[in-house]
C-alpha cells in the first residue's frame, strides 16, 4: 500500500514537470504568430511614408547645412480639411506658406521648405538625378494648396526620366532637402533656391 502511494505521487510529480516544459515550449510559438503581424503593420506605414519619401537623412553636402536630421514626406496620405469636413484624397501633396528664417517661403504641409534647381530648365525634364536626387529629394504627388493659401505661381506636373511625375512651380521641378527638420532653409547660392512668398499669400 505504502509503494502504490509513492508510486502515485511520483507520477503526479512527472505530470507536473511535463506540463511545465509544454507550457514554456509554448512561448517562443506566440512570439513567432505575432512578429509577422507588427512586421505587416510597420510596412504598411512605410507604403504611406514613400508617399515618402524618405525616412533616413542623408549626407548632405558641406554647404547645405548637413547636421540637421528629421523625416521627410511627399505624396502625404488622406489628411483633414481645416474646414468643412472631408478628407482630402491619398497621393495629394498639400503646399503651405510659411515663415522661415528667409522670410515667407513655399513648404510642403509637414513643414519642408521646397526649393528650384539652377540647372532645370523652364518646362524642362528634371537633371537633378541618381545621387543628386538621394539629396535633394523630388517632390511628387498631386499639388494643392492649403485651405485659404493663395499663391501667385501656377502648380503642375513633370515627368521625370524614371517616370516618375514631379510638382512644378511655374514651369520648375520642386525638391526638398532630405531629412531637413521643418522650415530649416538649405540654400546653395547660385544652385538651390526657395521660393519666396509673402504673408497676402496666406490668404
Amino acid at each position: 500500500m505504502r509503494k502504490s502511494g509513492w508510486a502515485a505521487a511520483v507520477g503526479l510529480a512527472s505530470m507536473a514537470l511535463l506540463l511545465t516544459a509544454c507550457g514554456s515550449s509554448s512561448s517562443p510559438t506566440a512570439a513567432s504568430t505575432t512578429a509577422p503581424a507588427s512586421s505587416a503593420a510597420s510596412s504598411s506605414s512605410a507604403g504611406h511614408a514613400s508617399t515618402s519619401v524618405a525616412s533616413s537623412p542623408a549626407t548632405a553636402p558641406s554647404s547645405a547645412n548637413p547636421g540637421t536630421s528629421a523625416p521627410s514626406s511627399h505624396s502625404a496620405a488622406p489628411q483633414p480639411v481645416a474646414s468643412g469636413g472631408g478628407t482630402i484624397p491619398l497621393g495629394t501633396t498639400i503646399m503651405i506658406v510659411q515663415q522661415s528664417k528667409m522670410g515667407y517661403v513655399l513648404a510642403e504641409a509637414n513643414g519642408q521648405v521646397v526649393y528650384t534647381y539652377a540647372h532645370d530648365a523652364k518646362g524642362g525634364t528634371p537633371t537633378c538625378t541618381g545621387s543628386c536626387s538621394d539629396v535633394w529629394v523630388p517632390v511628387t504627388g498631386v499639388p494643392k494648396t492649403a485651405l485659404g493659401v493663395t499663391v501667385p505661381g501656377t502648380f503642375g506636373l513633370v515627368v521625370r526620366s524614371d517616370g516618375t511625375k514631379q510638382i512644378t512651380y511655374d514651369g520648375y521641378p520642386l525638391y526638398t532637402f532630405k531629412g531637413a527638420s521643418p522650415l530649416t532653409v538649405h540654400v546653395v547660392a547660385g544652385v538651390w533656391s526657395v521660393i519666396p512668398l509673402s504673408s497676402a499669400d496666406l490668404g
